[in-house]
């Protein structure tokens, strides 16, 4: 019974809802959680990183939370190894596994079975390794490589260079129990649910988050150097106004919706549906009996 349960993979770009729907379905059908999301893997970076609150992850079981601390490696091919066992232990337990994310390469590594790390050309990583996080990025451009998402960290470029060099070692179809729906989003709609989030994220203790974080770990720490937390420390050595900063943060999570979007669109297998037309085809799906 547990092997025809599906696993439902929800994606779409940052602020689309979609952590929202998968919560509301799994209390319904019987789900846990899989948060795809290379940003709230670390401890500490609740407010920053829009993580599931604690009220929310209270409603249903929530996995792929607080998994290292800031400045820990934490890889793509960690995420698979353990996202896998996850879905094992709630199909196990009679339950719907949710993966929930816009890590693109955290979902693809999943879905279409990526063989992280086979063949790595040592030479060539010497070579990545003597440039800057500017000529990785021209590499990127030049060569028709997607920027990751943290476009200015060193590691996470050489990584989205070599896996393009490593695309046949995949799946070419998703796995079988995968039902995978993305949440298409309305541009201005998106705009202002961004522009919501920052508010929220603002009124909630980001500022206070940040210099805790900063204090414990660095702000050269990988995990800060991306997201909000350099935009606070900007604030906090009175660079940028607070109003500076929050429109600064608008633009860059409208940027990274951007290239999510750009990942998310090159798999044909996604369902794309609005919100709302996204939980009335979830709901159709999961309220048939599992031998159907």
């Amino acid at each position: 019974m547990a092997s025809e349960l599906p696993l439902i993979v929800l994606v779409g770009p940052t602020a689309s809802g979609k952590t929202a729907l998968a919560i509301s379905l799994a209390q319904r059908f019987d789900g846990e959680i899989i948060c795809a999301d290379s940003r709230t893997v670390y401890r500490g970076m609740d407010v920053g990183t829009a993580k599931p609150t604690l009220d929310e992850q209270s409603t249903v079981p929530h996995w792929g939370l607080d998994l290292v601390d800031p400045g820990d490696r934490f890889t793509a091919a960690d995420f698979k190894e353990y996202a896998t066992r996850k879905i094992q232990e709630i199909k196990g337990r009679g339950h719907i596994p949710f993966l929930v994310g816009g890590t693109g390469l955290y979902v693809d590594g999943l879905i279409f079975d990526y063989q992280f790390g086979d063949n790595v050309q040592e030479e060539r990583r010497k070579v990545y390794a003597n440039m800057s996080v500017q000529q990785l990025q021209e590499y990127c451009k030049t060569n028709n490589i997607l920027l990751p998402e943290n476009f200015k960290n060193a590691r996470h470029l050489v990584r989205a260079i070599e896996l393009n060099g490593s695309n046949h070692k995949r799946k070419r179809a998703p796995i079988d129990s995968a039902i995978i729906v993305g949440i298409a989003t309305n541009r201005d709609v998106l705009r202002s649910r961004i522009r919501n989030r920052t508010e929220h994220i603002f009124n909630n203790g980001v500022v206070e988050e940040a210099k805790k974080l900063g204090k414990i770990y660095g702000w050269e720490s990988e995990a800060m150097t991306g997201n909000i937390y350099p935009l606070v420390r900007q604030y906090l050595a009175k660079e940028k106004t607070l109003l500076e900063i929050k429109e600064k943060f608008n633009t860059l999570d409208w940027r990274l919706a951007k290239r999510q979007m750009t990942w998310l669109k090159r798999n044909k297998y996604i369902e794309w549906h609005t919100l709302e037309e996204a939980e009335h085809y979830l709901s159709d799906i999961l309220a048939r009996p599992v031998s159907s």
